[in-house]
């Protein structure tokens, strides 16, 4: 018989936070039909073998490449057969009454193919992220030019539920009837963006997106270095393939702004990385003290 949801989390090099994570859930699915499955993408922190023991109902799928965020989810969706699938970052701890409550307002909502929830910072406040918009040409040329107030839809209320547009990848709760009618993860995002294509193709789908005021803690960034060059490139690699994907259509004199905002994005944020750098490695003994 299929499990009512399937938890997928995907690791990197973050045994310590996956452990948290995974006591946070198993207490979260207590009453609830659900299994979970970690996808191991070739850590060196012996993370599979350090959480197999401590949490022996956990499926561990342990990979011997990193295969990126978007293939390594599809793995254990394709290994799964619940009704619903949660995609959940492991730099999270998901409060007790938060996977129940998605699962009571998706079983009311026929419709919802996908809903996020209200994502805390360390500090308690509401990340913006926990709603977004679709970076349509005009929203993402707003959001490169410091105006995010329709990109994170901050006209919505924190406190009720209300449709959006783009449900965040840090946890994600998904409709199996939805996913299979318009597909799983595109595994040409490598990581980040793909929680974007999927959103906007469960809306062209006929399926609405949902914002929750369930909670999470997420402890954004702890599980990438955002200060690598990699991070930069597979970062603004990503907004490419989306646009390219969705709007590559649009006449040059459209697009190619875009595509060139994107760029110089991409080296800004290349340049301040390298800038930051070079004053931890000039001025090591202040880098310390702050």
């Amino acid at each position: 018989m299929a499990k009512k949801v399937s938890i997928v989390i995907v690791s990197y090099n973050v045994c310590r936070l996956l452990d948290e994570c995974l006591q946070s859930v198993e207490k979260a699915i207590e009453g609830i039909d659900a299994d979970i499955y970690v996808v191991d993408n070739q850590s060196s922190d012996h993370t599979v073998e350090t959480l197999t023991p401590k949490h022996p109902q956990v499926h561990f799928i342990a990979n011997t490449e990193n295969v990126g965020f978007a293939r390594a989810n599809n793995q254990a969706i394709r290994q799964s057969d619940a009704e619903y699938v949660l995609l959940l970052n492991p730099d999270t701890v998901v409060f007790e009454p938060t996977i129940k409550g998605c699962v009571d307002f998706m079983d009311a909502h026929p419709k919802a193919g996908g809903a996020g929830v209200r994502m805390l910072t360390t500090e308690g406040t509401p990340a913006p992220e926990s709603r977004r918009a679709v970076p349509t040409p005009w929203v993402s040329m707003l959001k490169m030019l410091g105006f995010t107030r329709r990109y994170y839809m901050s006209h919505l209320s924190w406190d009720e539920p209300a449709q959006i547009e783009v449900v965040s990848g840090a946890y994600c709760f998904l409709r199996r009837k939805a996913l299979d009618q318009v597909g799983l993860l595109d595994e040409d995002f490598f990581m980040y963006g793909e929680d974007i294509d999927l959103s906007y193709r469960l809306l062209k789908g006929g399926w609405q997106n949902w914002y929750l005021p369930f909670e999470i803690i997420h402890y954004k960034g702890e599980s990438t270095d955002q200060t690598s060059f990699r991070y930069v490139h597979v970062f603004y690699q990503a907004m490419l393939i989306f646009f390219r994907k969705h709007y590559g259509n649009l006449s040059l004199l459209l697009s190619l702004p875009i595509q060139m905002a994107i760029y110089f994005r991409a080296f800004v944020a290349l340049m301040q990385m390298l800038s930051q750098k070079l004053g931890q490695f000039l001025h090591p003994q202040k880098s310390v003290r702050s």
